[in-house]
């Protein structure tokens, strides 16, 4: 990378045209399976936004003093050290949360987002600009998250920020908000194919809004300038 860069490439990368749920779709064994409300999805999600920035910071450190032959190990420990500081916090200031989330809080390691970071964009460039990848790439994973938390949550049960004090404290148990007044809930969006059904209508969204953007490009380097136009003549003059 030279040495001119360009945060808003690599904010627009994470937060949209590499978005590592909606484009590589990496993560997507917890995005599926515990982004059942708000609550949750935000936990998970700030979970694995400090693991991303933690890790990406100490591979760029480490970048020129780990040789080919360790570096992926290296980068798996380093991973795996995040992740374990991560879930003792969780333990230690929202254990009810953490046993809500259970194993998908240290299968944070497993999560391909995180390494493929590290590999790809960490362990080439210095640590401002790594640091804000995983900061970016992080919100990103982070807000498809709670889009899928919020509309399963919704559909599911009829509220909004549910629960919520198993992450800001007692302070939050009234935030609750219901939006229906009497409603049973919609089994599905509480079970796995809700989930994916989410997911799928996020990418499918996604992908109008990218064709969208691509044809007004295309129009608007299509539309005839106004104006006089300068004619160039070639060839000999008798």
């Amino acid at each position: 990378m030279s040495n001119a860069v360009n945060y808003g490439e690599i904010s627009k990368n994470g937060l949209w045209n590499n978005n590592p749920a909606l484009v590589q779709l990496l993560g997507l064994c917890p995005l599926l399976a515990v982004t059942g409300s708000v609550a949750n999805a935000l936990g998970l999600g700030l979970a694995t936004l400090l693991v991303l920035l933690g890790s990406n910071i100490a591979v760029s450190l480490i970048r020129k003093a780990v040789s080919d032959a360790v570096r992926l190990p290296a980068f798996v420990m380093i991973i795996a050290t995040f992740t374990t500081c991560t879930e003792l916090l969780m333990r230690a200031f929202t254990f009810e949360l953490y046993q809500i989330l259970g194993i998908f809080i240290p299968l944070i390691v497993t999560n391909c987002s995180i390494l493929g970071r590290a590999d790809a964009f960490a362990s080439k460039n210095p640590v401002l600009p790594s640091a804000w990848d995983g900061l970016m790439m992080g919100l990103g994973f982070g807000l498809v998250l709670l889009a899928v938390g919020a509309i399963r949550e919704i559909l599911g049960a009829g509220t909004l920020f549910a629960d919520m004090h198993l992450l800001f404290g007692e302070a939050a148990r009234g935030w609750t908000i219901h939006l229906f007044g009497d409603y049973s809930g919609f089994l599905i969006a509480v079970l796995p194919p809700g989930a994916f059904l989410a997911t799928g209508f996020l990418i499918a969204l996604k992908n109008i809004a990218d064709a969208q953007i691509k044809k007004r490009e295309e129009a608007r380097r299509e539309k005839p300038l106004k104006g006089s136009k300068r004619v160039r003549t070639t060839g000999a003059i008798s």
